[in-house]
Order: structure tokens, then sequence, then C-alpha cells
């Protein structure tokens, strides 16, 4: 416990006198690079945040947030067994959909696709793509017409638009009179969606349901059924929930284990940046050390007049953490608030950058992502502020211990 004297002396000797100016200045240094440091750290990990949450929200745009399937690649009673899922209050939409791996082609033009059999009526239940269709929407995707709606990336591949045709090449074959030939239909291009993530853009396009079945041979079976839940994040508990009470056959993927190695590189890369930004701070508090053992020096004269005025060991060291905390208490609440500051206004501070020095970061014909998004998290700013102390904290120490050491007649001899 600090007493009166012990935080009157320290936070006396954070002021500095004519003579100790270049203290003075090394503190304020020390001071200023842990509240950069912090503000580094705030900032980056908000912006991290922000493309997190961008890229999950496109993704998921597209795929659903869980999948029942079977082990045998098809599902008769899909209606029974969505039935049953709808028991589950957490499952607030759900579709079937049919999906084969197949070929495009329009004249030269080849490229390879996941053909996505849809219900229309069912479908924006569980994706976003409805609102994602330029030139049409899933209404023109009727049985026995034979309608498709591309991806973006896919259609500037193929070089087609809404009207033109395409020939689509199943990689399941018909055995005629001439030998085995592969399966083909002629699809025409109803619209175009782009979701802005190119994994989506470039590989998939949307048919109807049952002119999906008809091209894989599916008969009235599905692949599968797709569920939208109500919380996101708890997908794998509800997953490892149905795993368990559906019948054996029937497999259920969450949408963390589909995409399972993106955002593991994504905690990679925030972890990774975390421990190079506590660096700085690190850096910046341990030239406290140096601040202090300059005042320790200083302060000899003091120290051994101290001593002899019945201070013990104890309260000298005390009088150097006090010392040390408020620089890093000081620094750590500038950078709270710096970070803070540019992490709620950095999509107004980023265009405010861009237009005055006439440049672009994210240039919206190359990047999918054309502004820089940020999305602040209160359990990163107060980890980010223990770390920031607890470092402060450290660097007091060693001189605090080398201050209580002090014998005050050495200290007092040339005096």
């Amino acid at each position: 416990m600090f007493r009166p004297l012990e935080l009157f002396v320290g936070l006396r000797y954070t002021h500095s006198k004519r003579r100790t100016h270049f203290i003075s200045f090394i503190s304020m240094t020390s001071m200023l690079g842990i509240a950069l440091g912090v503000t580094a750290l705030i900032t980056v990990l908000s912006v991290m945040n922000g493309f997190e949450k961008e890229l999950r929200d496109r993704i998921l745009g597209m795929a659903s947030h869980a999948t029942v399937t079977t082990y045998a690649g098809r599902m008769a009673d899909w209606q029974g067994l969505s039935q049953t899922l709808e028991e589950q209050s957490s499952i607030i939409a759900m579709a079937p959909y049919v999906q084969g791996e197949s070929m495009l082609s329009q004249g030269k033009r080849v490229s390879g696709a996941i053909i996505r059999g849809v219900m229309p009526g069912m479908e924006g239940g569980v994706s976003d793509v409805v609102s994602h269709i330029n030139g049409g929407d899933l209404t023109l995707l009727k049985a026995g017409e034979y309608n498709i709606i591309l991806g973006s990336e896919l259609a500037i591949v193929l070089g087609v638009g809404v009207g033109d045709s395409v020939t689509v090449v199943s990689p399941q074959v018909t055995i005629g009179p001439t030998g085995i030939l592969p399966r083909l239909r002629r699809f025409t291009v109803v619209g175009v969606f782009e979701v802005g993530m190119f994994e989506y853009d470039r590989g998939v396009a949307l048919v109807h349901i049952k002119d999906a079945a008809r091209l894989f041979s599916l008969d009235d079976n599905v692949t599968g059924l797709r569920l939208k839940l109500e919380d996101i994040y708890d997908a794998p508990r509800l997953a490892r929930e149905l795993s368990a009470q559906l019948p054996g056959g029937y497999r259920v993927e969450d949408w963390t284990r589909q995409h399972a190695n993106f955002f593991r590189a994504v905690k990679t890369e925030k972890r990774v940046m975390f421990i190079i930004l506590t660096l700085i701070v690190a850096v910046a508090a341990f030239n406290i050390v140096s601040t202090l053992i300059m005042v320790v020096t200083d302060k000899r004269s003091d120290i051994a007049i101290l001593r002899t005025l019945g201070a013990s060991p104890g309260s000298i060291m005390k009088i150097f953490i006090i010392q040390g905390v408020v620089i890093g208490v000081l620094g750590t609440a500038l950078g709270v608030a710096g970070g803070l500051g540019l992490a709620l206004n950095i999509e107004t501070i980023v265009p405010a950058i861009e237009s005055f020095f006439n440049v672009e970061f994210l240039a919206a014909d190359v990047y999918y992502i054309s502004e820089v998004p940020s999305e602040l998290h209160w359990k990163d700013v107060w980890v980010m502020a223990s770390v920031s102390m607890g470092l402060s904290l450290l660097a007091t120490l060693y001189p605090a211990w080398r201050a209580a050491r002090t014998h005050p007649a050495e200290a007092l001899r040339y005096e």
C-alpha cells in the first residue's frame, strides 16, 4: 500500500527542475512511445477485425451456416428431415440444394464451375445471393426452362451476358448406341451475381433444383439441406448436437469447418500482428528503465536524506515505482484515447486522407473490399491496456530496486 509521503515524492519527481530537463525529455518520449504503440495496436487489430467480419459476411452470403448431407451423396426424403429439424428453435430457415461439379463452355471458352441447384422460393432464407443479382432474380429460374445465373467473374471468363447461352457438361455419362457420351445441356443466362468473394464469383453458377437434379441424374433426390441459424457462432455446437440426434448416414457440417483454413489463417495473422506491435510498446516501456536509472543517479543525495529521516528501502522502491507507473498510465491512457479515436472513425479518416493526397489505398477495380473496415472489440482494448501497464510496471522494478539499495553514507560522502 502506498503512503501519502511515497505518493507525494513519487509524483513530485515526475516534474522536472531546470537541471533535469533531459530526464524529463526521455520520460516524455517513453510516454509518447507507449501511446503510439497502444494506438497502433488498437487501430490495426480493429481493422483486422473489420476485414474478418467483412469477409465472413461475404462468405456466409453464399455459404450456409450449416449443411446436412448424407454419406451416399444423395438425400431422398428431405421434406421429412426438414420437419424434424424444425423442432430446433435455433434454426430459422432451411432450403434443399443440389450441387455438383461441371464444365461450362461458350464457343472456344471453357471453365470449370460448381453448379448449385436451388429452390427459388426458399433460397433467400439461407443466403444473401438474392440481393447481389444484377439484371435478374431467382424467380427466373423455372423448372424445365434450363435457365442459369452465373457469378460475375465466371461470366467474364466465358464472355457471356444476360440472354446468352452456355453449355453445361456434367461428369455423369449416358450410355448410348455409339458408346459412352457425356451429359450436356444448354442453359440460358438470365442473371449475374456478384457477392464480392472471388471463390464464388468465379466458380459458382445457380440453376433450378429440378434442372440440376436431372443434370446430375439424381431424380427426385437432393444433395442436402442448407440451414440458417439464429446465432452463427452457435453453429459448431448445433452441428455436434444434430450429428448425435440424426440417424446414421447423415453428416452435419458448419461454416467454421467448411472454411477452417481461412479463419485459422486470419487468427494467426492477428496473433502475429499483436506480438509485433506489442514489441513496440515493450521498447517504449523499457525506455522507462533508462529514465529511472538516470533519476536514481541524479537523486542519490535525496534518497540518502530520506533514508536518514527514516524512510525504509521499501518506501524508496515505491517512490520510483510510482514515477514509472505514472509514465505508463499516462502513455496507456493517451494510446487508448488515440486508438479509440482512430478505430471508431477510420472509415471517415481514410477517405479524407485519400482525398487530400489524391491516392487510393484499395482500388475498387482491383480489390473486392475497396474501403477500410473497422470493428472495435472492447476485449482487445482491455488486453492491450493491461499489457502496456504490465510492461510499464515491470520496467520500474530494477531501477526502484537499485534506488532502495542506496547507502546514505556513500551517497552523502562527497556532498
